[in-house]
């Protein structure tokens, strides 16, 4: 950005030499590494760690099944589609890698080549985030933040500069990225208007377009405007369908349908070549200029995707978690680019003659407008999509800076406006810099710089992820083959006349909250005390949300956790509890560090609380001597608050 004030009249030509030397010496780097984070994810999801959850074992998801598979389709919508639904299928099919361009063989390799990009080595990048994000940050009771994904590998260095330096790769790669997205969208946005009220394109057109986009989500941002935004996007990601079907329909639709086969056939065929082919033996600059910059930008943007989902998925299983992510925005992208790929691509070769590939060729941002001349209704659909890369600029600038504060704030969501405020104004500041700088040249170049250090990151977010997954599974295995003796059953030692009481009686939120505060309190002091006369410090910490746990210090080691929090369960609507109308069964429930499944302890005496608390320490000093155990983690904050 610096360059582009300093040097302007030659930051284009500085920065085209970064982005040469970067992907000369470490272009195999960005494709190897994808490679890896696919093959990665599909290993954790159909092996044995595809079992575990992104929680405690007996955590539930936040969001029904569908309600989550919306909003993970609504993840893969953005700019991007907007920018390249028509622009890169046909720039491949008329400069295609190696076919003969404008044949069929240059359609085939098109679309193949598309779908490449667009597909589920992009969403493997945000899953790799996400899934970091969401196992570390609701199992292990860590920050939602990058350095959290590193606890395995780091532990407790986390918290010093090197878990300062991995959050800073991830502000400042996000941060370009975003970047990127804005300048692909005011050259749309700008091209749009000149061809719709014949507003020239400039740079200065350009800019004042990043001014009032950043304005509005400024303005979102200091207001509140949460509800408004979700609103926003949402009716935004139903206009962005509602178009796309309409191309179907008026278009070719049951040669799409077809096509849409067969590209899928084409992208299977050729998935495992693509993901490792770099021209080594034939150098060719389109590989730099596409899935090298795509790749860089996709690991840009995972801090940003991998944030919103893994937000969304907490109770699911890993296996869950991957599928869905990997497979399911991805099918909706391929649809999305058959219908306006195909169809751009049979009208130049058939009513257009091949103007709309001139035109394309002149400027990849007037693509969309230009093929909207050869369908119906042209100025409403040109003026749609205006709108509609309007508010995915609006709404990306948004809850980027969102991410980027929450990141830059150590995982906390609530921080004060002058925050967001500020990181808000810095994106839109960095994308006009840059566009004077350079013009998208300079963002592409941004992008693939700053992703260099992202991408060894995310590389030790995989090695960090089988770690803990790995010894997580060893745990629960062990645990498995430990005889509980009976004391360890819920409920133990309880006179039958008491569980008796406890069936009939659901005890109430205050009787849980008086419980815990009390017995359970008194239980837990006297262990803790008892612990800490014999060398191992102890302590007892009260939660904010009525909870209250003991926790033991370990060294080189998970501490010993054993919690105890108020929960409110859902009684069935006939029952002893009350008939014909819903009830809540309120109760103190367990919780441990290591993610195992807790269980009910209301009605245990003091005695039969600290009989209980012994069962779970002697089980976890067996646990944390098997070596393939140890480990499993001891998070520095153990907020039930995530724990549910």
């Amino acid at each position: 950005m610096a360059v582009g004030v300093i040097v302007p009249e030659r930051a284009a030509v500085i920065f085209a030499q970064i982005q040469t030397t970067i992907l000369s010496s470490f272009g195999w780097l960005y494709l190897l590494s994808v490679g890896i984070f696919l093959i990665s994810v599909l290993l954790i999801c159909l092996g044995r760690y595809g079992r575990l959850k992104l929680g405690p074992d007996d955590a539930t998801p936040d969001f029904s099944f569908i309600s989550w598979i919306a909003m993970l389709f609504a993840a893969g919508m953005g700019i991007g589609l907007m920018y390249y639904a028509v622009g890169e299928p046909m720039t491949h099919y008329m400069a295609p890698p190696t076919a003969e361009p404008r044949s069929v063989a240059a359609t085939r390799e098109a679309m193949a080549v598309t779908f490449f990009h667009w597909g589920i080595h992009a969403w493997a990048i945000y899953a790799v985030v996400g899934l970091s994000l969401a196992y570390f940050g609701y199992r292990y009771n860590l920050p939602l933040t990058i350095r959290s994904g590193l606890y395995p590998l780091l532990k407790e260095r986390i918290n010093g500069p090197i878990g300062h330096a991995v959050d800073i790769f991830a502000i400042v790669g996000t941060m370009f990225g975003i970047a990127t997205s804005m300048g692909l969208g005011v050259s749309q946005m700008n091209a749009g208007l000149n061809y719709l009220i014949g507003v020239p394109i400039s740079l200065y057109v350009q800019l004042i377009l990043i001014a009032t986009v950043t304005a509005m989500a400024t303005i979102s941002v200091v207001t509140g405007l949460d509800k408004g935004v979700k609103i926003l996007s949402e009716t935004n990601l139903l206009l962005a369908i509602l178009l796309m079907l309409f191309v179907l329909v008026v278009g070719p639709t049951t040669e799409l349908f077809r096509d849409f086969v067969q590209n899928i056939g084409l992208y299977l065929d050729t998935i495992v070549l693509r993901t490792f082919n770099i021209y080594a033996y034939e150098p060719t600059p389109w590989i730099d200029a596409w899935t090298l910059f795509y790749w860089a930008w996709w690991i840009s943007w995972s801090p940003f995707v991998g944030m919103f989902i893994a937000r969304i998925s907490r109770g699911r299983t890993v296996r869950e978690f991957v599928t869905a992510v990997l497979f399911i925005p991805a099918g909706f992208t391929f649809f999305w680019m058959t219908v306006f790929g195909n169809s751009a691509i049979m009208m130049d070769t058939t009513v257009a003659g091949g103007k709309l590939g001139t035109e394309i060729a002149a400027d990849i941002s007037v693509g969309l407008f230009y093929f909207f001349e050869y369908l119906p209704w042209t100025t409403f659909t040109s003026g749609l999509a205006v709108l509609l890369v309007a508010i995915f600029f609006v709404t990306s600038a948004d809850s980027g800076s969102l991410v980027i504060d929450a990141i830059a704030a150590g995982g906390e969501t609530e921080t004060t406006t002058g925050q967001r405020v500020f990181w808000c104004a810095l994106e839109g500041v960095v994308a006009a810099s840059l566009l004077i700088a350079g013009g998208l040249q300079a963002l592409q170049s941004a992008t693939i710089a700053s992703a260099l250090p992202f991408c060894i990151v995310i590389l030790a977010l995989v090695w960090s992820l089988f770690k803990g997954m790995r010894a997580d599974v060893a745990q629960k295995e062990a645990q498995a083959s430990i005889s509980s003796p009976p004391s360890a059953q819920p409920a133990s030692g309880l006179t039958w006349q008491r569980r008796l009481s406890l069936i009939l009686h659901a005890p109430s939120e205050k009787e849980v909250a008086n419980f815990i505060n009390g017995t359970a309190k008194d239980a837990l002091n006297a262990v803790t005390n008892e612990l800490n006369n014999r060398g191992r410090v102890t302590v007892v910490e009260v939660e904010e949300n009525g909870a209250i746990y003991l926790r033991s210090i370990a060294d080189g080691m998970r501490d010993f956790i054993y919690g105890i929090m108020p929960v409110a369960q859902i009684a069935p609507s006939f029952s002893t509890l009350g008939v014909g109308k819903t009830n809540y069964r309120h109760e103190a429930r367990t919780y441990f560090s290591s993610g195992g499944r807790g269980y009910d302890v209301m009605g245990f005496t003091k005695e039969q609380l600290i009989a209980d608390i012994l069962v779970q320490f002697e089980r976890y000093l067996t646990l944390v001597h098997t070596p393939e155990t140890q480990l499993v983690h001891s998070a520095p904050e153990h907020s039930t608050s995530e724990l549910g």
